[in-house]
Formats: C-alpha cells, structure tokens, sequence
C-alpha cells in the first residue's frame, strides 16, 4: 500500500457508495508485525431513508434519529520488503486477511441469527471495477458494524473468563458449528491449502479459485509449523522431543505426525468451520456477562470443533473450572469440571444439528476427539512456548499419551484414513 493514503480516505472512498460521509476515523490499533489497523470509524448517512436502513443493518437503532453510525475499519497494508515471496509466515497472514475477507462477505450472511459476529457492510472486494476504488488497488479493507455497541467488554490480553462467560463462549463456539453444518461444500478442492503449498498451486495455476476458507482452520497445525518441530525434535532437553517427534513404536510414524494425520480435514460428518483462534483477545461480552460475540476470523476454515476448546481452555478458562485440583500431578486425567464443560458444548452442538443432517457423536468419541486437540496444541506450544494453563496441559497430555487405548485408537483411525 502507497503510504500516502491513509485510513480516513479509505473509509470516505468505501463508504461513498454506500451513500455514507466518514464523520470521525480513529486508529484503535496496529495489527501484528505493522500489517495494517484497525480503525472507529464514526459515518452518517445522507438522509432520513438511507439512515432507517443502515439503523436496520447495524442493530442501532437510535442511529435512525441521530443519523449517526459506528463501524470498524480494518485495512491491511503490509511493510514493504523484497523478501517476503517464499516467507511462510508473510504469506500465512496475507492469505489470512483475504479468508477472514471472505469470511465476513460470504459466510456471515449464512449464519443463524444468534450467533454473534459482525456484519460486512463493504470490502474492496464488493468494490471491485469500481471507478472511484482506483486507489485503493492493491488493498485489503473491509468494513464492518461494530460489536462493541452491544457487547461494550472487551477481553484483556491472555486474562481468563469468568464462569458465566466460558459458558456464553461455548454456546456461541457450539452455534458457531453447528450453524456451518448447512453450508459445507461437497468438494474441498478450492480450500486454501498450507501457505507454501498454496503459493505453488497458485503459480502453476493462476486461473485457481482463491475464494475460500483454510482446508484446515487454525495457524498451530504442524503442516504449517515443520522449523518449530523440527527445532522441538532435535532439542534433547526437552521432554516433550521424544514423546511427540520420535518414531512411534520403532517404526510407527511419531505422535505428532500421526495426530496432524488425523486431524487434517477430510468431509467427515463431525468436521466444522472452526474458528481457528479462539481466546479471551477475540471475543466481546454484555455487560451482563451471559453472551459472547467473536471477531478476528483471519484463521477460519474446516476442523473439529474440539481443537477451538483446546485453546480456549487452556488460555482463558479458569483452572478451577477445569479441575479440583489445588496441586497439578505430573499426569492429570478428566476431571469433573473439564468433562463438565465438555458435556455443555456438545449437548449445544448436537441439539443444533440442521434438519436432514443426523450427525452421530457419540460422547466416547468426541472424548477422543478432545484428546486428540490437546496433544496437538500441547505439539504446537512445546514448539512455540507456552502460556496459560500450563501445568494442566502438559499433565492431561501425560496422562493422555500414557493410555494405551488411546494410542490404539489413534492408530487405527490414521490407518483408516482415505489415501
């Protein structure tokens, strides 16, 4: 992006065609590694019938007699630099910011009415061809109603939930499931592959739909994450090198490869949109604290909804929720708390199933499921550094990789995976 224009003529040639003048434009912050901002965005329609309809659209209704509208901006113009075509890393956000774009434009207008996000009121993509978005080629933008107007709490950086509102995010995560249930595709091939692998697919096919959600959500899976294991692998201090990296009884492939087998995405019945990034950061709350609405959809795409609780447990769910414990062991198993809040979310998931869609899951294999995203989460935290509940997580995941029956199951289901 030119550094000339800023975010304020962004949002006045966007919401020009929309029939909206930008009253204020203020910067809330900076994204990750200077990749752009997010920015209020203060507009007012033009008259009395534009400002009835967009009251209508952005849930403010007092809107309609202050003629007054508040939206968020988000506007991603990476640094420039001659060394970012192979980054991994560079081109995981990139693709990120044209998901989560996608995401808002094409998906959030699917969803059942209670599961809170916010609405895309226009994107550079809605203005493409235009006459006026001449400058703004070469942008990603879009804007959005601004969540905070019903749900005014913000979560803090890494702070934990209270009770009332871990249970308001596991019905939100739940509907949010569920709800993508209807609108699976039948074919996966246009889902957006490991960033590497995508850029390769991209330059041998420029013609190649990039329209899509991640082939597999999330940013921790080990597809994406082979410098951080192969560093974990070969760190001889740390005892989690051998239990998730060395060959699994001699000839086996290792427990990590065998779980990102399992994990990866391939059209069974139980697999969602997940939202890949779930914690306290990314969520508003009422101030009643009994409903929850998520942004930040840079990493969603297909999974098993298990692997959002995983990080939401173990970032943002308090520990006593989790366990009776007052003194973590060395190996942990369920506890009543954990299995608790297991139980919440599926009842949810379940009692949401689409009409037609008679999904089957069965409690002991959801269980394994839960399992499964632990030690893949525990794989990706042993490799990038942990945080949150740690003493928990690695405890369950001692226990979990102790139990034999599980490694028999994750064997089998590996092998039975289509080829």
């Amino acid at each position: 992006m030119p550094p000339r224009i800023k975010p304020h003529r962004v949002a006045e040639i966007m919401l020009a065609s929309l029939g909206l003048e930008v009253v204020s434009c203020t910067e809330l912050q900076s994204l990750w590694a200077g990749y752009g901002h997010i920015c209020a965005v203060t507009a007012q329609a033009a008259d009395a019938e534009a400002a009835a309809k967009f009251a209508q659209v952005c849930g403010e209704l007092e809107g309609a007699k202050s003629n007054k509208f508040h939206l968020i901006l988000k506007l991603i113009s990476p640094p420039s630099s001659n060394d970012t075509a192979g980054d991994e890393g560079h081109l995981r956000k990139m693709m990120s910011y044209d998901i989560e774009q996608y995401f808002y434009n094409e998906i959030t207008p699917q969803l059942e009415e209670d599961v809170a996000v916010a609405k895309c009121l226009t994107s550079t993509r809605h203005l493409e061809g235009h006459a006026d978005a001449k400058e703004l080629q070469g942008l990603t933008a879009t804007i959005m109603t601004d969540l905070r107007r019903k749900f005014p709490i913000a979560g803090e950086k890494r702070s934990l939930l209270e009770p009332s509102q871990v249970h308001a995010a596991l019905d939100w995560l739940a509907k949010f499931h569920s709800s993508s249930w209807k609108m699976l595709p039948d074919d996966l091939s246009d889902f957006v592959l490991p960033p590497l692998e995508e850029m390769k697919r991209r330059q041998s096919d420029p013609d190649i739909s990039q329209q899509k959600l991640w082939l597999n959500g999330g940013y921790t899976y080990l597809a994406t994450r082979q410098k951080e294991y192969d560093s974990l692998a070969g760190d001889s201090y740390s005892e989690w090198s051998e239990a998730f990296c060395a060959p699994s009884e001699g000839s086996l492939p290792s427990i990590a490869n065998m779980v990102a087998d399992f994990l990866t995405p391939c059209d069974r019945p139980f697999e969602t949109y997940i939202h890949g990034d779930v914690k306290s950061e990314n969520l508003f709350t009422t101030e009643m604290n009994d409903e929850v609405a998520f942004f930040d959809f840079q990493y969603v795409g297909l999974g098993l909804g298990v692997c959002d609780l995983a990080k939401l447990f173990t970032c943002s769910v308090p520990m006593n929720m989790l366990t009776d414990k007052n003194t973590i062991p060395n190996k942990l198993s369920m506890k009543r708390g954990e299995k608790t809040l297991l139980k919440h979310y599926r009842k949810t998931l379940l009692s949401r199933r689409p009409p037609g869609r008679e999904i089957d899951y069965p409690m002991n294999i959801f269980v394994r499921h839960w399992e499964t995203a632990l030690v893949d989460w525990c794989r990706f935290q042993a490799s990038w550094g942990f945080w949150g509940n740690t003493e928990w997580l690695e405890a369950r995941v001692r226990s979990i990789l102790a139990d034999q029956g599980w490694r028999d199951w994750l064997q089998e289901e590996v092998s039975n995976l289509p080829r």
